[in-house]
Order: structure tokens, then sequence, then C-alpha cells
């Protein structure tokens, strides 16, 4: 029998240093359109770009764009920078110092968040791509399934001011499937 790695077993990353950003307004969805992205149809609902970004509608006008390990986000950062107010109803929202980002790893992603969440996030309630906007711990969080071939993987969002907090919560409730927190290096092997 084959011992699973840690990110397929139970692991925990945090992801707080990659590029995150995003936009809000009528004319957002024209605009990332425009920019080359695709966006999912539906609120609540995130898509996965060919680049390896994501790009999370949280609203009818909201978006949040999560950026690729491929390049380090990279491309999120450079729409950032190069954002300017224009006549389009497209403002933005900066993300690095308001949100954490932790990507919760493996196969027991759904029992890990039933400890610490009221929602149902199991794949069969909350399939890939699904978001929630929710509690976790006791905080705001937005948790998208972004489970990938057969890696389940979940991107969860949190105040900055809280990751410590979250981030403590979420490896007691880990505790239990063997998880563990893990770098960056990890992900890209």
């Amino acid at each position: 029998m084959t011992s699973l790695n840690p990110i397929e077993r139970c692991a925990l990353i945090d992801l707080t240093n990659l590029p995150r950003v995003g936009f809000r307004g009528a004319d957002s969805a024209a605009w990332l359109t425009g920019r080359g992205y695709q966006l999912p149809e539906p609120p609540n609902r995130a898509l996965a770009q060919a680049d390896g970004s994501l790009v999370a509608r949280l609203s009818q006008t909201e978006y949040l764009l999560l950026g690729s390990l491929a390049d380090r986000g990279e491309r999120i950062a450079a729409e950032e920078a190069g954002w300017q107010l224009g006549e389009l109803g497209n403002y933005l929202l900066p993300r690095q110092d308001s949100h954490a980002w932790l990507q919760l790893s493996g196969r027991h992603v759904a029992e890990v968040m039933a400890k610490v969440c009221g929602v149902d996030l199991r794949s069969e309630a909350f399939p890939v791509g699904a978001v929630a906007q929710t509690s976790a711990a006791r905080i705001n969080v937005i948790v998208i399934n972004a489970a990938t071939g057969e890696l389940p993987r979940f991107h969860i969002l949190c105040d900055r001011a809280s990751l410590d907090y979250f981030h403590g919560a979420m490896l007691d409730a880990m505790d239990e499937f063997g998880g563990q927190p893990v770098g960056l290096e990890a992900q890209l092997d």
C-alpha cells in the first residue's frame, strides 16, 4: 500500500503572498472579457483559466481573480498595476491587503471543513467551480472548490488580520486526518 503524500491526504498551504484582485461594476464583465478572461455565468461560481489563474464571480457585478502558481500570479498583479479609472463602470477592489488566501487539499477537505463550517461542502452538494460566501471558525470566508483531476482542493479566503487565528483553527480541524501545513513547493511537485 502506497502512502499518500500530504497534498493528497490533507494539507494546508498559505498562498497569501500570491496576487489576487477584485473588480466590481456594471461594466466589469465586459472589461474582463476584453482582457481575455473567461467568466462564469451565474454568481457564486468560479472558472479556471487556461494559464492556471481563477476567476470567481461573487455577485452579478463583482469578480475575484486569483493568481496562477505557474506564473506566480504575475498576470493578476499586472492587471491590478495597470488598471486605471476610465469611463467604464469597472472599479478596482484591491484584495492583497484585505484577504488572506489558504489552500486546503486532499481527500479529507469536506470532512475538515465540516468541523468549522455549517455549509455542506461535500462534492455532491459543492461541485468543482462552486463558491460559498459563508462563515468558518466564526469568521467570514470565501470557499472555492478548485479541485483538479483527482485532487480535491479548496481555496479559502479570509480577513487577513485573522490569518493566524484561522490557520490555527484549520490545523486543529485537520489533526484528526493527519493533516499538516506544507510549503508552496509541495504544490509545485
